[in-house]
Parts: C-alpha cells; sequence; structure tokens
C-alpha cells in the first residue's frame, strides 16, 4: 500500500472514531436530560400528592385526629419542595436528600388514616361527596407519584449503565455532570385505597 492509501484509512478511521465519540457524548447528553427531567416530573407528582393530602385532611371527612396526621405530614412535603425551589439549582447534585423520608412520613399517615372503615365510608358518600372526591385525588396522585419515581429511576439506571462504559470514562465525556443517584422512599398506596 502507497502513502497515499495509509493516509485515506487513518482519516477515515481517525473520522470514524469522532463520530463514535460524538454519538456517544450526546446519547449521554440526552440520558442526562432525561433524568433531570424526570425529577422534575417526581417533584411535582409529590407536590401534587401532598396538596391533595392536604384537600383530605381540610374536607371533614376523616377524624380530627388523622386530619391532623395527614395536614402535618403533607405540609412537611410541601415546605421541604418550597425550600428546595428557593435553591438557585433545583436540580444540584440531581437528588431529594432529606425529602425522602419526608415523602415516606407522608405515605405512612395516608396508611395510617386511610384504614379499609374509612376509605369504605367515603367511597360510600358519593363521588359528589368533598371526602370521595379528595380520596379519589389522594389515590390519582398516589399512582402518578409511584410511576413518576419509577420513570426516574429507570433514567438514572441509564445513565450509570452508559456512564460506566470504558470509552465514556477515558475520554470523560460526561465532562463535569454529577452521577444522578435513584430516589428511593416508600411510595406504597394505603391497602384499602388500592382495592
Amino acid at each position: 500500500m502507497d502513502t497515499l492509501t495509509w493516509g485515506v484509512v487513518v482519516v477515515a478511521v481517525l473520522l470514524g472514531v469522532a463520530w463514535y465519540l460524538s454519538y456517544s457524548a450526546a446519547r449521554l447528553d440526552r440520558l442526562h436530560t432525561r433524568a433531570e427531567g424526570a425529577l422534575s416530573a417526581l417533584d411535582a407528582q409529590l407536590v401534587r400528592r401532598a396538596e391533595a393530602t392536604l384537600e383530605l385532611a381540610n374536607s371533614g371527612a376523616v377524624d380530627p385526629a388523622s386530619a391532623l396526621m395527614l395536614a402535618g405530614a403533607a405540609s412537611e412535603s410541601l415546605e421541604a419542595h418550597n425550600e428546595r425551589a428557593l435553591e438557585h439549582d433545583f436540580l444540584d447534585g440531581q437528588s431529594f436528600g432529606a425529602r425522602e423520608v419526608l415523602e415516606s412520613d407522608l405515605t405512612e399517615a395516608l396508611q395510617a388514616a386511610l384504614t379499609a372503615d374509612v376509605v369504605a365510608g367515603l367511597r360510600a358518600e358519593g363521588t359528589d361527596a368533598l371526602g370521595a372526591s379528595a380520596l379519589q385525588r389522594v389515590e390519582a396522585a398516589g399512582v402518578r407519584v409511584q410511576l413518576a419515581r419509577r420513570f426516574l429511576n429507570d433514567a438514572v439506571t441509564d445513565v450509570r449503565r452508559v456512564r460506566r462504559k470504558p470509552v465514556v470514562r477515558l475520554f470523560r465525556l460526561a465532562g463535569h455532570a454529577d452521577l444522578p443517584r435513584t430516589v428511593e422512599f416508600d411510595d406504597e398506596l394505603p391497602p384499602a385505597v388500592r382495592d
């Protein structure tokens, strides 16, 4: 092979490598964007769940002790969201930190307050009643929280899988982006609501 052929082969290989690196970097960027979007979606669903819980607590459909417990847990969840929203970079570190504990506490409060008897009583009122309507909102918000958390954790898993590849690490294609973390908290609906 002459010099020209070797030159063409080397240029073709370099172009192939450059294309692959560019493609990998763009894919990683899309995955990071997807994880950030999923985190924002989860945050919005958590706010909706807390608001629906406050509506149920203020509806007068549950006993005063349960209403107070629900209102306290929902208020703490909303306060944590508001504190996080006031920070300079909402997604800095891409984690919820202490919010995971607060969201688990809200789930526990819902499970304690929404016993089978309470849920049956609310449903017996009919869909036009304030308590039954609030219960439906809590149930719908709870399902959306579960889905949003699963979508987020799937996106984070995809980012982590791609960032473990040797090419990504060798050429530092992730730049200075933080490695996202999964969000783990109890988001199970009360058994009486699921039935």
